[in-house]
């Protein structure tokens, strides 16, 4: 009795732990100016920007010995079939670490431009109800939004 809880406890964490892949979220239609309201119980700790872009045809790959860049180009692209697939998953990965010292709703807005959209600001925003302590926040510019728009 005690080994099937035990496994059943397994399979519970396991599916909880795969419940928790983030969802990219999707651009704002109108990127409004919001008013700036700086505290210190908010901070970010660190940011990570990854480009996963195509090779251009005929160009010499480079080859890396960084075992760790080889498999973060592979992980960004992992399921892809074919090369439409491929070019879905292609693009900009930005990483957000940070902490809130004190409980409150939040929402942390990402605005950019892109090459090709010259002074065009767009923006993608996610939601924390209640957010406290640390929190990882991702925003990926994929597929065509970064093969026709630019980097």
């Amino acid at each position: 009795m005690k080994k099937a809880l035990g496994v059943a406890f397994f399979f519970l964490v396991l599916a909880e732990s795969f419940s928790l892949a983030y969802e990219n979220p999707l651009p704002l239609p109108q990127a409004n100016v919001l008013p700036l309201e700086l505290s210190d119980q908010f901070e970010f700790r660190k940011f990570d920007i990854f480009i996963n872009a195509q090779l251009r045809p005929r160009a010499t790959p480079m080859v890396t010995r960084e075992l760790m860049v080889y498999m973060e180009r592979h992980r960004s692209t992992w399921g892809a079939i074919d090369g439409q697939e491929t070019n879905a998953k292609t693009g900009e990965f930005f990483t957000f670490f940070w902490r809130a010292k004190r409980q409150a709703d939040l929402t942390l807005r990402f605005e950019y431009r892109q090459s090709n959209l010259k002074n065009l600001v767009q923006a993608r925003e996610i939601y924390y109800p209640a957010a406290r302590g640390s929190h990882e926040s991702h925003f990926d510019i994929l597929g065509n939004d970064y093969s026709e728009d630019g980097r």
